[in-house]
């Protein structure tokens, strides 16, 4: 990726490229209280040229019980999504939400796990950017159909059964969600036993903009009482601000741990019918 610090971008770096064809910009805004609120947002303003990427419906496979509230789609499923977006081989993909990296995340994610690495964030989002008076524009947009070879990192993806054998387990979740004193979400509280807890939001400031990987190492450090390496393994409510720690640590120039897709939501009901949950 040319000219960018490889996981994140800035606003004025991305407002060079915003013609140059060979750059994509996904919008990936969503509401989990209000599902279909980042579409309409996207349709009343987004940075040019950028397509619209539905968590419900682009960033997550069919609704099963058995696999969370954001189920992972299948590589095929993901490269299929991503390439009706017009994502290439060659294809810079710049990625953007309104929640500190929350959404867009886990496209990042999605993207490197079937292989393709030219991928970043906004740093700041969509918030930086009209603070920062940027052009914007309406209306849907779309680009020609890409073309991506398949290069899975199957082992970067972790199943329910494997969490036996799995090493330093994370949540993302809020503290109180971890704790189980509050759950919004999902049919049971708490959280998989022997997990530590390092909510997604430490990682960025007030302005939603991402801490400086020393100061991104410290608040790992100060949760996990270690830094995570690439056995960790990050979940949360339904695999999605999981991958904002993900991101995280991958940007802190840390290894890339691993994903429990699934996560609390997934776990919660295997776990009345096998283990018994924590919390």
């Amino acid at each position: 990726m040319p000219e960018t610090n490889q996981h994140l971008i800035s606003c004025e770096l991305l407002a060079k490229h915003l013609t140059d064809p060979q750059w994509l910009v996904i919008d990936c805004r969503f509401e989990l209280a209000a599902p279909e609120a980042g579409r309409e947002a996207y349709l009343s303003a987004h940075i040019p040229g950028a397509v619209f990427a539905h968590l419900d419906t682009d960033l997550s496979g069919p609704p099963l019980t058995d696999q969370g509230r954001h189920p992972m789609p299948a590589a095929s499923a993901i490269r299929e999504t991503f390439e009706r977006l017009g994502v290439s081989d060659r294809t810079t993909v710049i990625v953007y939400d309104a929640h500190g990296g929350m959404i867009a995340a886990r496209a990042w994610w999605m993207l490197r796990y079937i292989g393709h690495e030219d991928v970043a964030l906004l740093d700041g989002g969509w918030s930086a950017w009209v603070g920062n008076a940027m052009a914007v524009e309406a209306g849907q947009q779309h680009r020609t159909r890409g073309h991506m070879q398949l290069a899975t990192k199957a082992d970067r993806l972790v199943k329910y059964a494997d969490l036996k054998h799995a090493g330093l387990l994370v949540d993302a979740r809020e503290p109180r969600r971890y704790r189980g004193e509050f759950e919004p979400l999902d049919a049971r509280a708490g959280h998989i036993p022997g997990a530590k807890n390092h909510f997604f939001d430490k990682n960025v400031d007030e302005s939603k903009k991402f801490l400086d990987p020393a100061a991104i190492k410290v608040g790992f450090e100060r949760s996990l009482g270690r830094l995570p390496d690439e056995q960790t393994v990050h979940y949360c409510g339904s695999g999605v601000s999981a991958c904002q720690n993900i991101f995280a640590q991958v940007y802190a120039g840390l290894p890339e741990p691993r994903l429990y897709g699934g996560s609390w939501s997934e776990w919660a009901k295997f776990a009345a019918e096998n283990e018994g949950a924590d919390g």
